[in-house]
Formats: C-alpha cells, sequence, structure tokens
C-alpha cells in the first residue's frame, strides 16, 4: 500500500462498514493522508473500489468478545471513529460513545445517520430520497405539474451527509486542539439537507428565487438558466444570469434580437425559451462549444460520465487519476504543500490496530 500522503497524514481513524456517505467520509479522510482502518463483517468484498479505496481492511466479528476486545483496542489509539448504524446498534454492542470515549477521552466519535440519533424517526429505515424529502430540498427538483426528481443521491447521502460528517470530524478535532477533549458528532442527512436549503430561507418573497418546482430563476423556468438539446440529440447548459453574460450569450450564439431586451421578465421567459430551443437544435452539442465554451457567456456542455473525463479543463487539471486499471475520481479540495493521493486498499488492518496499540 503505498505510503499516505497529505495534511491529515498521520490521523488514525476508524471506520465500521456501511453504504451511502459513511464510506465516502473515510475516502475523503484517506484522500487526505489519513490511515484508515475499515472494519468489515468476516468475508465481506470490496463493493466500491473508488470509494473504498485506501483503506487497511480487516473481518471482524462484531458480535463475538474477542471483535468487540479488537475494536476497543483500536478505538483506544484512534483519533477518530465513523459509524452508521441505525442509533442503539453500537450501544448494544458495548461500542457506544459512553463506553469508547471512557477508553479515549480524545476521541472523536462520528455518528453518520439519516434521521439523526434522536427524534421520531430515528429508529426507522430510510434512504437518501426520504431524508431529502422531508427538508424541503427533494420538492424543489424537478418541472412544474409532475412530481419531484431525485437528484441521484448527490443531495442527500453526501450534499447533506458525507460532506457535513467529514466538517463535523474537522471541527471536533480543531476544538480537541484547545480541550484535549473528543466528542460525538451527530451528522444526519436530515440535518445537513435542511441547511443546504439556508440560501432559499434567506430570499423567500424575492419574485425570481423559489422552491416551487420548474419555478424561479433557478428552478428551470427561466431562459437563460436552463439546459437545451442540440441538433445531435446532447445537450448544453446555460447560466447567464448577469446582464453583461447575458448580451454576451445573445450576441455570440446569434439570438434573435428581441431576446436581449426584458431578461429578467418572468412573462418573457417561456417565449424567449422557445426561440433560445429552436435556435439550439440548429447545431451539434460540438459545434456550440467550438462557439461559446470559454467565453463569458456562462455554457457548459452537458456531458454523461465518461465524457467528463475527456473534457480538456478536467484533463487538464487532473480531475481523474487511473489506479490500478480503475479510473478515481482525484482527491479534493487540493493542497499547495501537502497534497492528496489516491492510494490502493489492503488486507492489513490487524497489523495498523497492533502497531498503533505499540505507538507512543
Amino acid at each position: 500500500m503505498n505510503q499516505p500522503s497529505g495534511p491529515l497524514t498521520g490521523l488514525k481513524v476508524i471506520e465500521f462498514s456501511g453504504i451511502g456517505p459513511g464510506p465516502h467520509v473515510a475516502m475523503l479522510l484517506a484522500d487526505l493522508g489519513a490511515e484508515v482502518v475499515r472494519i468489515d463483517r468476516p468475508g465481506a468484498v470490496v463493493s466500491n473500489p473508488v470509494v473504498e479505496r485506501a483503506r487497511h481492511r480487516v473481518g471482524i466479528d462484531l458480535k463475538s468478545e474477542e471483535g468487540k476486545a479488537f475494536c476497543r483496542e483500536a478505538a483506544a489509539k484512534a483519533d477518530v471513529l465513523i459509524e452508521g448504524f441505525r442509533p442503539g446498534v453500537m450501544e448494544r454492542l458495548g461500542l457506544g460513545p459512553d463506553e469508547l470515549l471512557a477508553l479515549n477521552p480524545g476521541l472523536v466519535y462520528a455518528r453518520m445517520t439519516g434521521w439523526g440519533q434522536d427524534g421520531p424517526l430515528a429508529h426507522a429505515a430510510g434512504h437518501d430520497i426520504n431524508y431529502i424529502a422531508i427538508t424541503g430540498a427533494l420538492s424543489a427538483v424537478g418541472k412544474a405539474g409532475e412530481t419531484a426528481t431525485p437528484p441521484q443521491n448527490l443531495v442527500g447521502d453526501f450534499g447533506g451527509g458525507s460532506m457535513y460528517c467529514a466538517f463535523g470530524i474537522m471541527a471536533a478535532l480543531y476544538e480537541r486542539e484547545r480541550s484535549g477533549k473528543g466528542q460525538v458528532v451527530d451528522a444526519a442527512i436530515v440535518d445537513g439537507a435542511t441547511s443546504l436549503m439556508s440560501f432559499f430561507f434567506g430570499v423567500r418573497g424575492r419574485p425570481f428565487i423559489t422552491t416551487e418546482r420548474g419555478k424561479g430563476m433557478l428552478g428551470g423556468a427561466a431562459h437563460f438558466y436552463r439546459c437545451f438539446k442540440c441538433a445531435d440529440g446532447k445537450e448544453i447548459s446555460l447560466g447567464a444570469i448577469e446582464s453583461q453574460f447575458y448580451a454576451e450569450l445573445i450576441a455570440k450564439a446569434g439570438a434573435p434580437e428581441e431576446l436581449a431586451q426584458g431578461q429578467m421578465n418572468p412573462a418573457n421567459w417561456d417565449d424567449y425559451a422557445d426561440k433560445l430551443a429552436a435556435l439550439f437544435l440548429t447545431k451539434t452539442q460540438a459545434e456550440w462549444c467550438e462557439l461559446l465554451e470559454g467565453s463569458d457567456a456562462c455554457f457548459a456542455p452537458v456531458l454523461e460520465l465518461d465524457e467528463a473525463r475527456e473534457h480538456p479543463h478536467m484533463k487538464a487539471r487532473a480531475a481523474y487519476v487511473e489506479h490500478e486499471g480503475e479510473w478515481h475520481t482525484a482527491p479534493a479540495p487540493r493542497f499547495s504543500r501537502t497534497p492528496g493521493a489516491v492510494r490502493s486498499s489492503a488486507d492489513d488492518g490487524a497489523d495498523v490496530v497492533a502497531r498503533w496499540a505499540t505507538s507512543a
């Protein structure tokens, strides 16, 4: 396994295997140098080689006394623990925060769930779509008059889940520098997704920005902030909000002159959108890219996953890394002195914990 590199080199993390945002949290930390021991069920196999990269894996029966003893030994020396079980599971195993913080008062104990550690739904099953449904986020996505459109699992699992959990871990580690004490991080997707909606709480009552489905400037109603189909069936995106960027779009695209006026009048949006739709159908995506990409028209092609890897800008930034025959997303964010790196996993978790136990 490659040597860790990055700003988190030296950070010792225990990850209890799961699905959704938990593994993504561990990946983010591992990419930046943290040494992550992933505790799997005995015989478990890798289900996602990208998200589960850079792990020191070990199969442990959590119901056995030997397995529990191993977890306690690891927690006694770790800086961070990540678990994503339903509330109460870790406590029933004797591995809850009270027990492990007693062993290691400096431990940051991160609990990644959908509903959170308390509340009427805390013990109910759920998935990304359910968590963002009760926050108002899902209601805002889709076309007017149609049912809401799930935005993959980006808004809940990762946007409101793993990113907030990772941020919480870093905040707790920062506070530990002053207090010397660890604490529990209750990272709930419902909390994170609600936080993501803060912008919309702050602009309620404004005429152009609304969470009403398919309405408003950012919801797909505005002709200058939406996607259009091209002659080859591929799509392009526009985001020309500011007047100077809108003017450049209209000029460079050769749009009808009447579109230059009344940009921010919602009464014009449907008609102007129809005119732009007809215009963009006259050229292929590649032709529109040649004409508009790189300008101040706020334009980009809508690319599929494999196409994104080949885009010149993404290639120039090395946003994707080939590692052991697989394409991986590069570590993010980037650091000037201590860059992260994509690393391999290994089945040496027991050896790593043993080393932790004997280190100072």
